[in-house]
C-alpha cells in the first residue's frame, strides 16, 4: 500500500497535477477505500435481477456489463440497437482528457501547467493574467475561477459568435487552480479542444479518430464551433460497444486491445486524482473523470446529460455502460439515480446495507 501511495504522489510531480502532499493523502484515501472493497462475485442471479429492472426504466436504452475479461451483459431497451450511434453528451469531457494525455505523450503539449498565453496566444492577446494564466490543469479540473458557461448560461454560449472568445471573457468568480473552487463549465473543455487543435495542427475530430483507432472506435464528425473547432464538451457520438472500449481502455491502464501502451499509465492514473469536489452533487472530480465510491471500491465515470454513463471500477476488473434518451423530463433524477444504484448493486456483497454508496446526483445534468 505504502508504494502505492508513493508512486501516486510522484505521478501527480510527474505530470504538474497537484503538490506532494495533497497527492499523497488523496492515494492514501484511495489505498484505504480499495481495502475496504471486497471481491465481487457477479452471478447470473444477481445480474438478472438488474437487467430485469433495467428494463423497466423507460429513458433507458443500453446496458453493458464488463467483468474479468468477459462481457458479462448487454442489452438493449425501447428500439435501441447495438449498432446505433449515442450522442455521449459531457461524457465527451472525458474523451477529452485522454486526448490532452495522448497528447502529452507525444510531445504535442509540455505540462499541465502550460499557461493559454503559451498555448493559444492569438485567443488570449489582451486578456487580462486572470485569463493568460489559466492552466490545462485548471482546465482540466473545472477550476478556471471563471463564471460558468453551462446550465442556464449554456445557450448564450453556444450561440456566441466565438465559443473560445465567450468562455475566455466570462467574468473572473473564484480564484483559479488548486484554491479555487470547481465550477463545472462546458467553456473549459471547449478550449481544451482549441489547444489540442492549435499544438497538434490538425482538428480534434482528426487528432482523436487516429488516436482511438487501435479501440477500434470509429469516432464520427459532430458539432463545430464558428471558427470550425470540433465541441469539446458535448456532442461526441459513440455505439455503447465503443463507449465500453474506451472505458477499458482505462481499466487496462491506457493499454489498447494489441498490447501497445496507447495511453500512459501515469495519465491514468494521474486523471483519477480527486482535484475537487462539486458543491452541486457532491462527488469529487479529477482531470474529466467523476469519482465517488461503492461498497469499499472506488468508482470513476464519465457523465454525459440525461444519463449517457462509463463506469470503470478497476478493484472490481468492471466497467459498466448505460446510454439513455438525454429528453429532458422532470424525473430525470430519478433515471439517473436508478443507473448509479444498478452499478451498486453489481458492485454489493452478499447482505449489503443499501446505503453504503456516496453521493450520487439527483439533478439532470453536467
Amino acid at each position: 500500500m505504502m508504494i502505492h501511495v508513493l508512486v501516486a504522489a510522484a505521478l501527480a510531480v510527474l505530470l504538474g497535477g497537484c503538490r506532494e502532499t495533497p497527492a499523497a493523502e488523496r492515494a492514501a484515501s484511495s489505498s484505504r477505500a480499495r481495502a475496504t472493497a471486497r471481491p465481487v462475485t457477479l452471478d447470473d442471479a444477481r445480474l438478472d435481477a438488474v437487467y430485469a429492472r433495467a428494463s423497466d426504466l423507460p429513458k433507458l436504452r443500453s446496458l453493458l456489463v464488463f467483468h474479468r475479461d468477459t462481457l458479462r451483459g448487454e442489452r438493449y431497451f425501447h428500439g435501441a440497437r447495438a449498432e446505433q450511434p449515442a450522442n455521449i453528451k459531457s461524457a465527451s469531457k472525458s474523451v477529452i482528457s485522454a486526448l490532452v494525455g495522448i497528447a502529452l505523450e507525444r510531445g504535442h503539449l509540455r505540462d499541465v501547467h502550460q499557461p493559454l498565453s503559451e498555448l493559444l496566444p492569438t485567443e488570449t492577446r489582451g486578456l487580462d493574467s486572470a485569463r493568460t494564466a489559466i492552466t490545462l490543469e485548471d482546465l482540466l479540473t473545472m477550476r478556471a475561477g471563471l463564471r460558468s458557461t453551462s446550465f442556464d448560461r449554456y445557450g448564450e454560449f453556444v450561440s456566441s459568435r466565438n465559443w473560445v472568445q465567450h468562455a475566455l471573457t466570462r467574468p473572473v468568480v473564484a480564484p483559479r487552480g488548486e484554491g479555487g473552487p470547481m465550477i463545472y463549465s462546458t467553456g473549459s473543455t471547449h478550449v481544451l479542444s482549441a489547444v489540442l487543435t492549435r499544438a497538434t495542427r490538425q482538428s480534434t475530430w482528426s487528432f482523436a479518430r487516429r488516436s482511438l483507432a487501435p479501440l477500434g472506435i470509429r469516432l464520427r464528425a459532430w458539432t463545430t464551433d464558428p471558427q470550425g473547432v470540433f465541441f469539446g464538451g458535448n456532442e461526441m457520438r459513440m455505439t455503447p460497444r465503443e463507449m465500453l472500449a474506451f472505458g477499458r481502455l482505462y481499466l487496462d491502464g491506457g493499454r489498447a486491445p494489441d498490447g501497445s501502451q496507447l495511453l500512459p499509465r501515469a495519465w491514468v492514473d494521474s486523471s483519477w486524482v480527486p482535484r475537487t469536489t462539486s458543491g452541486w452533487s457532491g462527488n469529487a472530480y479529477g482531470y474529466g473523470w467523476w469519482i465517488r465510491e461503492a461498497h469499499g471500491h472506488p468508482v470513476y465515470f464519465a457523465w454525459g446529460y440525461g444519463g449517457q454513463f462509463i463506469f470503470v471500477v478497476p478493484s472490481a476488473s468492471m466497467v459498466v455502460v448505460a446510454t439513455s434518451d438525454p429528453t429532458p423530463e422532470r424525473r430525470d433524477g430519478m433515471h439517473l439515480d436508478a443507473v448509479h444504484d444498478f452499478v451498486d448493486e453489481l458492485l454489493a456483497p452478499a447482505a449489503a446495507s443499501p446505503d453504503r454508496r456516496s453521493p450520487v446526483p439527483s439533478a439532470t445534468l453536467p
